[in-house]
């Protein structure tokens, strides 16, 4: 690569999703109206359990901050994508690009170890039912919460310093929908080796930590499930651990997908699909997966809204 092909950039070029002009209107309302459920299904859950005294427990206050996470999530990502469908021009200042990155990386990994947290908070509620409340604390509870968004923190200043490391770009068109690490990384004008290294040591290291405490509590939880006489216990064990385990399963498979990977390089255009999964369709279903089919929730509602929920024998 010549050195004269290689500048300095101000700004960069989302091509978005599909530069087809006819899905245009399409893809407009469809993330409108995605980016509208987001927003009222997570603040309306964070509000519902500030509100409901019967949601005053570590479980929901963990998926308060859940719900506050992917909030932010989407937010960072959403309307800038919707800006970009619906106008021509679709330019982002490189201050704009770094700021974006640096808050969907900070949710990002936020989120992935809220999840380990609230697996262990699942073992303590199943195995030490007893003890549960004196275990989990109010005191534990906040220092778990601070330490996800410490985690959180520190990886986004990592990625972003890695980021801001490459000088110079051999052009300014990124073929992504919002900034990421992979699709810049493709426009870098000098060998970013050590950079994929960095970022793939630092995401499988995150996922090996995340992974292993949520499969060592899932076990020891399928384990004591597996022990349960009664039956009722075991469905009610299952019920309010398959949520949590779907939430689990699509954001880590994705993640795992697009940067555990040893280039990543390749496969834009599949990356860009896989991307809307974790940065737009899971912050729309996490409330939606955690209050459907989640007695304590719809109860909590029914009291708010001082009447019967329209959908409650649909998930009952």
């Amino acid at each position: 690569m010549g050195e004269e092909n290689c500048t300095t950039v101000t700004e960069f070029i989302l091509l978005g999703l599909s530069d087809a002009p006819e899905l245009r209107v399409f893809l407009s309302l469809l993330f409108l109206f995605i980016y509208g459920v987001t927003v009222l299904g997570n603040l309306g859950m964070i509000a519902l359990i500030q509100v409901s005294s019967c949601l005053h427990t570590p479980m929901y206050f963990f998926l308060s901050h859940l719900s506050f996470v992917d909030f932010c999530y989407s937010t960072v990502i959403v309307p800038k994508m919707l800006s970009s469908i619906l106008n021509k021009e679709k330019t982002i200042s490189f201050l704009g690009c770094m700021v974006q990155f640096y808050l969907f990386c900070t949710c990002a990994v936020t989120e992935v170890f809220l999840l380990a947290v609230m697996a262990y908070d699942r073992f303590l509620a199943v195995c030490s039912p007893l003890l549960y409340m004196v275990s989990m604390s109010r005191k534990l509870c906040m220092v778990l919460v601070s330490g996800c968004y410490l985690c959180g923190t520190v990886c986004s200043l990592v990625h972003l310093c890695l980021a801001l490391e490459i000088p110079s770009y051999r052009s300014n068109v990124v073929n992504h929908f919002f900034c990421d690490l992979p699709p810049l990384f493709t426009l870098a004008c000098y060998d970013i080796s050590i950079n994929e290294f960095i970022v793939f040591f630092v995401v499988v290291f995150n996922e090996i930590v995340t992974i292993m405490i949520i499969f060592t509590s899932y076990l020891f939880i399928l384990i004591t499930i597996l022990r349960m006489r009664s039956a009722e216990g075991r469905h009610k064990a299952f019920s309010t651990c398959a949520s949590h385990l779907t939430t689990i399963v699509v954001l880590q498979g994705t993640i795992l997908f697009i940067y555990c990977r040893p280039s990543l390089s390749n496969s834009m255009d599949t990356d860009k699909v896989a991307s809307v999964f974790y940065t737009v369709v899971i912050p729309m279903l996490n409330p939606l997966i955690y209050s459907l089919r989640n007695k304590d929730v719809k109860g909590a509602l029914k009291k708010v809204l001082g009447s019967k929920l329209p959908f409650e024998k649909l998930f009952s």
